[in-house]
């Protein structure tokens, strides 16, 4: 009897426990409502900002690319806007945006460095014209800086990598303050911070 007692208490504790545990995870209709309300606010915001840097594209385009910024910085944990800032330096927003050395897109990225990084970055490759697919750009941009964020530790030294390539830079030794003196570096943070100035955090 005191075994059936002893038994029927753990399985009672049990319950408990599982139902507190599943009210503590558990994520609230509300909760993911207004997480989603959030999120929308954010891209239309973004939407806006693209837009008054006079871009040229179809709304249902600027909405998916807004889409991707806002989605591929959250999937790898980088601020939106500073995606933003890159994508105005390399490119000033234009898919068709193709540099002297080869780099295409939105993020200029070079179509070598495209097809190696592809399938880890989730993006289905065929040619160089993909490069010129507003989403699959940013995803392999934002891929790629990420991987440099992790690699560098420091996001100006990642940008000056993203510039001129990571193997280039390790073989260079950094200046005594451990930044680079580099231009690009230097004017995406500074449109990152001008971002910083008139768009929302995500938190």
């Amino acid at each position: 009897m005191v075994f059936a007692r002893r038994c029927f208490s753990q399985c009672v504790l049990a319950l408990v426990v599982a139902a507190f545990m599943g009210g503590l995870f558990a994520v609230s209709p509300l909760c993911a409502e207004d997480e989603a309300a959030s999120q929308e606010s954010i891209v239309d915001q973004i939407v806006r900002f693209i837009r008054a840097k006079n871009v040229r594209l179809h709304e249902d385009t600027l909405k998916r690319m807004a889409h991707t910024v806002y989605e591929e910085s959250q999937l790898y944990e980088m601020d939106y806007r500073l995606v933003l800032a890159v994508i105005r330096v390399e490119s000033n927003f234009r898919n068709e945006a193709v540099s002297n050395r080869g780099a295409r897109g939105l993020m200029q990225i070079k179509p070598a460095l495209a097809k190696y990084i592809a399938k880890d970055a989730g993006v289905s490759w065929r040619d160089n014209n993909c490069l010129s697919e507003p989403e699959k750009n940013i995803r392999l941009g934002v891929y790629h800086l990420s991987r440099l964020m992790d690699d560098f530790k420091d996001t100006a030294v990642a940008l000056h990598a993203y510039n001129t390539g990571p193997a280039k830079l390790k073989r260079k030794p950094l200046p005594e303050d451990g930044e680079p003196k580099n231009k690009f570096a230097r004017r995406v943070l500074s449109e990152y911070r001008s971002n910083i100035s008139v768009l929302p955090d995500t938190e």
